[in-house]
């Protein structure tokens, strides 16, 4: 960029910007807030404004900026709709302002002004040219009116007056504005990308009948009761035909006994591929009738996107150059040492058909996208390049920009943030292994209000069909009741894996994270009739975050001291604070934990002489507190937690309905 030594405006730190120049992200409707720091010499005033527009939008729209303090300066837009946003920060001297301000001072001085306000005039005829040509002659009249006013006094108020004032600020002279070099980004998704519920099932375990694989029509019968506990996500694992050499049997076995389904993440069979389905769940017609059927209850269908393949994939034989051979001859199946699996194949994405390999990855996206799916849950990400799926996100959402990806990254923190960067809309996270008050709060900060909020999305499962914590291990359903309160309520995301998570399934084999006899290498006869105590809790829960604002985002968590190390509190509010939720969760599942909790009064507006009331949303008590330290009690034995909405003005004489 060629140099202009008459541009005295220097901008810095624009925010908010994601090193390298990665996308923030925002939902429709939303306002984006940008800052940044503005600096010029001496004391001429300062215009600025940032510059924004939709990628399928030609010209700029402009958001005047203003003065915070210490040179920071603000602006925000509006985020009308899904897509891609540019915007920058523009900024200039403003001449007519700085001849304000001294006209004023030299006035007050008692000094001639009569040079000044020839100046002004001047000022006034030069924007004459810039402002609607409705508006020019005016300009002149008030220029010439400037010169010709003999009253100094009314001169001043002439030259200064709010309506003189907002038309030269409406109409700046940009001849010599600076622009900031980079365009950054922000992907606008929709609402289900910062607010869902999710409920994980295999459709083979649906079947009423015991040992006999379930299928599509199964699990579509299965949808009344799923939307009935408040979830708007389905996520079904693999959907596609399954490899039967290498099949694992029960508990991951080696050997496959006759019968055993094998796992869905060793995709490809006779049958087909990535673009075919399991013959036993139904046909790919059958699958777009769940789609449809699942629509109709207000769910949408998650779909696994799993890019491996099994042994016997059709790609094996079609493009054997997109796999690694060993030595040996045989081919190169998954590893994650010590851990093997036999039954999986993985893409070499260093072979030298990378182009094509892409392309046919893209294919399979967009087939399924073509019947219907706009949500996937895509498994390991972090075991493909970054540039694949940065390349494969934007594809996508050029054509589709309503589609969510969930990334399945049980990884290192900054690969699992450097894939957020790169355009997937949610994230797991290490809350599945945050289990002390010290380790939630210091997790949750992290992802609630630094930088990694701008991009990464959490989205919070107690329990996967891979992943059985401890903590559950070693408790009962209570135990499960309080992951499950913090799930549904420290993030606008979560999902459970069901239905073993309401009929707290907890047996592990001995010394590891996982499920004895796993439902991902059998078929599970579910006794859909029980688990009635946590089915409660959780459609409870999920009406407490239908009709709760405060707790459909995750950027407004908020700790607050509890004096127990066991309670933990912590507060989600609205902007405008129209719904504030307070929740105190106790860590302990199997003994009543007291604390005096610290309420933060000043912040939310509540005088320390009046009370305020507290509506246990889990359960029917409410509580008329007054001051910022009152005791509390939370007994598992009645619930894991109160999620309180509090009610900062009350009647004192009424009935308490405030519903």
């Amino acid at each position: 960029m060629e140099l202009d030594g008459r541009k005295r405006v220097v901008i810095e730190n624009v925010k908010p910007s994601i090193d390298g120049g990665f996308p923030v992200k925002r939902i429709e409707g939303e306002m984006l807030k940008v800052s940044a720091d503005l600096l010029c010499d001496s004391h001429d005033s300062i215009g600025a404004e940032v510059l924004y527009k939709k990628s399928t939008e030609s010209q700029w729209s402009n958001a005047p900026m203003h003065l915070v303090d210490n040179d920071r300066w603000e602006s925000s837009f509006h985020l009308a709709e899904a897509g891609i946003y540019y915007y920058t920060v523009r900024a200039w001297v403003d001449h007519f302002q700085s001849w304000q301000h001294n006209l004023v001072k030299k006035f007050s001085a008692s000094q001639d002004i009569s040079v000044e306000l020839q100046i002004g005039a001047q000022f006034l005829k030069k924007a004459s040219g810039r402002v609607p040509s409705s508006l020019s002659e005016s300009l002149q009249t008030r220029a010439d009116a400037l010169i010709e006013e003999t009253d100094r006094a009314k001169a001043v108020l002439l030259a200064t007056d709010k309506e003189i004032t907002a038309l030269l600020r409406a109409y700046p002279d940009l001849s010599l504005a600076q622009t900031f070099p980079v365009q950054y980004q922000v992907i606008v998704e929709r609402k289900r990308a910062l607010y869902s519920s999710w409920y994980e099932v295999f459709p083979r375990s649906c079947s009423a009948r015991e040992g006999v694989s379930g299928t599509f029509r199964d699990c579509e019968r299965r949808l009344p009761l799923i939307s009935q506990m408040g979830f708007d996500v389905l996520y079904l694992p693999p959907v596609h035909p399954i490899g039967l050499s290498n099949r694992k049997g029960k508990n991951n076995s080696l050997v496959a006994e006759e019968g055993d389904p094998g796992s869905p993440w060793a995709i490809g069979s006779e049958y087909g591929g990535h673009k075919a389905i399991e013959p036993s769940l139904g046909t790919v017609e059958d699958f777009v009738d769940l789609i449809n059927a699942a629509t109709s209850y207000g769910i949408e269908i998650a779909m696994d996107l799993a890019f491996q393949c099994s042994p016997d994939h059709p790609y094996i034989k079609s493009n054997p150059e997109w796999f690694k051979t060993r030595p040996d001859g045989t081919i190169q199946y998954a590893e994650n040492p010590p851990k093997k699996y036999q039954d999986i194949v993985p893409f070499d994405f260093e072979t030298d058909s990378w182009r094509e390999l892409w392309e046919e990855l893209k294919s399979v996206v967009f087939f399924w996208l073509e019947k219907g799916i706009r949500i996937f849950r895509v498994d390991n990400p972090h075991t493909k390049p970054f540039d694949f799926w940065q390349w494969l996100i934007s594809e996508v959402r050029e054509r589709y920009p309503d589609v969510i990806f969930l990334s399945e990254a049980f990884t290192r923190p900054k690969v699992m943030y450097r894939l957020a960067k790169l355009g997937f809309s949610q994230s797991y996270t290490y809350f599945t292994w945050r289990n002390t008050k010290a380790e939630l709060i210091e997790y949750f900060e992290e992802l609630s209000h630094s930088e990694i909020s701008e991009f990464f999305r959490p989205n919070l499962w107690p329990t996967t069909p891979d992943i059985l914590p401890q903590y559950l291990q070693f408790g009962d359903e209570r135990a499960f009741a309080v992951r499950l309160v913090l799930a549904a309520t420290l993030s606008s995301n979560y999902g459970i894996y069901g239905p073993s998570f309401e009929l707290a399934i907890n047996e592990a084999p001995e010394g590891r994270e996982e499920f004895l006899n796993s439902e991902k290498y059998e078929i599970k006869h579910w006794d859909w009739t029980k688990g009635e105590k946590l089915r409660k809790m959780i459609t409870v829960l999920n009406n407490i975050r239908q009709n709760n604002p405060a707790l459909q985002d995750f950027r407004n968590t908020s700790f607050y001291p509890v004096d127990n190390d066991y309670l933990l509190f912590y507060i989600k509010a609205t902007y405008d604070q129209s719904n504030i939720i307070a929740v105190i969760v106790n860590l302990d599942p199997f003994n009543p934990q007291t604390g005096k909790v610290h309420f933060p009064l000043q912040t939310l507006g509540i005088d320390s002489e009046e009370p305020y009331l507290l509506q246990d949303q889990l359960g029917e008590e409410r509580f008329i507190w007054s001051g910022a330290q009152n005791f509390i009690t939370v007994d598992p034995l009645r619930a894991p937690a109160f999620v309180f909405k509090l009610h900062k003005q009350f009647n004192k004489e009424s009935s308490f309905d405030y519903y």
